[in-house]
């Protein structure tokens, strides 16, 4: 059961509630200024889709409004890919999210950094607040990943005593994700004409989450060797002086 809602929590200057938002309240349309940014979240989103990870009740979006309500102002900030475990109720054109009063709070945001600075690291705390602030103090999730599609970096912080604390990558360049029973990493190559870095997730015995075009190539190769396969028997029966056309029943 969701908490009640309009119950604030305690915190010095701020008051913290949540609330259903105005029917004509207007999310704030940033421009995507990197084209990159929206075929990284949706390779994210098309590797769970095809592992089947995603269920009906899950939450997983790109460019989508969070939503809070501090000292009595209305908030909304929209990360470049969200993942909810469950909300309340599934909605197929739901554009806002307010946390605790529609599900639970995102345990996983992502920013992918642009040309132009978007407050990624800010922790301005007034009004209307910055990202990171946004992210750790007001909406408390537990991970945030920001990742520098450029370089390739990758920042993973973990929520730990009220503060995000950056978290090294294992030994094979990956972080685990105990919400998702997933690890997080980076993958250089291209898809859909775009050739850098990518996000990709790894599940617990370190196997990769595929792409649909890498099914398809899988399956291309696995059809090509037994087309090759099929060839070798077929010389060798002829060989033998064996007609692979009229063999016995």
């Amino acid at each position: 059961m969701v908490a009640q809602v309009g119950e604030a929590k305690a915190s010095t200057e701020l008051v913290i509630t949540w609330e259903a938002l105005p029917d004509d309240f207007q999310l704030e349309d940033d421009p995507v200024d990197n084209t990159g940014q929206p075929l990284l979240a949706s390779a994210l989103s098309e590797s769970l889709e095809i592992s089947g990870f995603i269920q009906p009740q899950m939450l997983i979006a790109s460019n989508f409004g969070l939503c809070a309500t501090l000292n009595g102002q209305f908030i909304a900030k929209a990360p470049d890919w969200l993942y909810i475990p469950s909300v309340l109720e599934v909605l197929p054109d739901r554009k806002i999210y307010t946390p605790n009063l529609e599900g639970d709070v995102p345990a996983v945001v992502m920013e992918f950094l642009s040309d132009t600075e978007k407050g990624e690291y800010s922790f301005k705390r007034t009004y209307p607040p910055g990202k990171w602030f946004f992210y750790e103090q007001i909406l408390q999730v537990p991970t945030y990943i920001i990742f520098d599609p450029n370089g390739g970096l990758l920042e993973f912080y973990q929520l730990e005593n009220g503060r995000y604390e950056l978290k090294q990558p294992d030994e094979n360049g990956r972080n685990w994700i105990a919400s998702m029973n997933l690890f997080l990493g980076t993958w250089q190559g291209t898809k859909q004409g775009r050739t850098g870095y990518w996000l990709r997730w790894w599940d617990e015995a370190g196997n990769l989450l595929p792409w649909g075009v890498e099914l398809v190539e899988q399956e291309r190769q696995r059809a090509e060797q037994e087309r090759q396969q099929k060839e070798r028997l077929i010389a060798y029966l002829k060989s033998q002086g064996i007609d692979p056309d009229n063999l016995p029943a």
